[in-house]
């Protein structure tokens, strides 16, 4: 098959979005060597940059399709005016892939979309407006198009056949996965190094991702300040992450708080950094009340971390019954917090159950599944 990846997510600073395509698609090409892939993208300004960033995906069976432009303006224009993506990414191609929601007009061969959640429509003020504007315009005619629809777990499918139940027939669930090569167990002295780097001088509880409403920030926060005021000598807390939207409150609740010298802030941490990072926390926290499928965790687990989640979402779907499952309740959570810091024998436990459970969920395991149904909307 000559298979084509929409490789925008791949680019710059990634998000879930962009790590769940890079898993699939390595594990896909080097399981089946035998095909094709061709690795699609606009790119205006900074190319060569963009080039070397792809490169890492190109082998002897996969190449990239760099075309002058911008993916923005694209975007738009195909909004109002059709103009065919193979236009500009050619018609060679068997089945073309886009892993964030929008598949444009004109595309050759068969077409897969991965839909990774509903939350523009169950927590639309948690999404920035042009995003929100993009998918209220083009979610639907995107659907529509595709031969298949892709999503990360069971919960999210069902989410999709709440608001979409017409295209029933069309939707997958392939989980993302972890990469032991990337998350693992690290030692005393990477994680004293990470420490240093980032000028963290204690014990610490670790909140990793983007610093955003629906992430529940905010009653994490709160719930710290209801722990330290009761008991002394609790770990810092960290919140990092990119600045999300409703930065500016979470910022002016810790000031408020009084406890800016207790919560950091070190914003992005690069990738090369995360796995150290998660291994060297107490706990990771991650008390979200929406996810698609949630990565975070599973990949603290992968690095023998203790987690606490809310019990919301896919969060429960994903970590099982290896994680510490809370209400989104400050107290509840403030208690949460407490136990992870002083209960050995609990954060033994859910290091090893965690570290089991992480090995389930393979991105080999993953891009087999969406080879499989590559396979199945290919005419027989």
């Amino acid at each position: 098959m000559r298979i084509a990846f929409d490789a925008l997510p791949l680019l710059g600073k990634k998000t879930g979005i962009g790590y769940c395509e890079a898993g699939q698609i390595r594990a896909m090409m080097q399981a089946h060597p035998e095909n094709q892939y061709q690795l699609n993208y606009f790119a205006i300004k900074d190319r060569k940059q963009k080039h070397q960033e792809i490169s890492q995906y190109l082998h002897t069976n996969a190449s990239e399709k760099q075309v002058f432009g911008s993916p923005y303006v694209y975007r738009i224009m195909s909004g109002l005016i059709p103009l065919p993506y193979d236009l500009f990414f050619g018609q060679e191609s068997d089945i073309t892939h886009f892993f964030n929601y929008i598949i444009p007009p004109g595309v050759c061969g068969k077409k897969i979309v991965t839909v990774h959640d509903m939350v523009y429509k169950a927590y639309p003020d948690t999404v920035r407006s042009r995003t929100r504007h993009m998918l209220e315009l083009g979610l639907f005619q995107s659907m529509q198009r595709a031969d298949r629809i892709i999503t990360d777990s069971a919960f999210s499918k069902s989410e999709i056949l709440r608001y979409y139940p017409v295209f029933a027939e069309k939707i997958r669930v392939v989980p993302c996965g972890v990469d032991p090569a990337q998350f693992h167990p690290c030692g005393s002295e990477q994680i004293r190094n990470i420490c240093d780097k980032y000028k963290i001088t204690g014990d610490y509880f670790l909140y990793l991702g983007t610093l955003d409403p629906r992430k529940n920030l905010q009653m994490l926060i709160k719930a710290y300040e209801l722990l330290v005021r009761k008991h002394k000598n609790m770990p810092y807390l960290v919140l990092a992450g990119a600045k999300g939207l409703a930065y500016g409150d979470i910022l002016k609740q810790i000031t408020e708080s009084g406890l800016q010298k207790q919560i950091l802030l070190p914003e992005y941490i690069a990738e090369e950094d995360v796995c150290a990072f998660m291994s060297g926390a107490t706990g990771f926290l991650f008390p979200s009340v929406y996810e698609g499928f949630g990565m975070p965790p599973l990949e603290a687990m992968a690095c023998g971390t203790p987690v606490m989640i809310t019990n919301r979402a896919s969060l429960p779907e994903v970590t099982g019954d290896c994680a510490l499952i809370i209400h989104p309740d400050p107290k509840e959570m403030a208690a949460a917090m407490y136990f992870l810091a002083t209960d050995q024998a609990l954060r033994k436990d859910l290091h090893i159950r965690g570290l089991k459970r992480a090995k389930l969920f393979s991105w080999e395991r993953s891009a087999d599944l969406l080879y499989q149904i590559y396979q199945e909307a290919m005419p027989g």
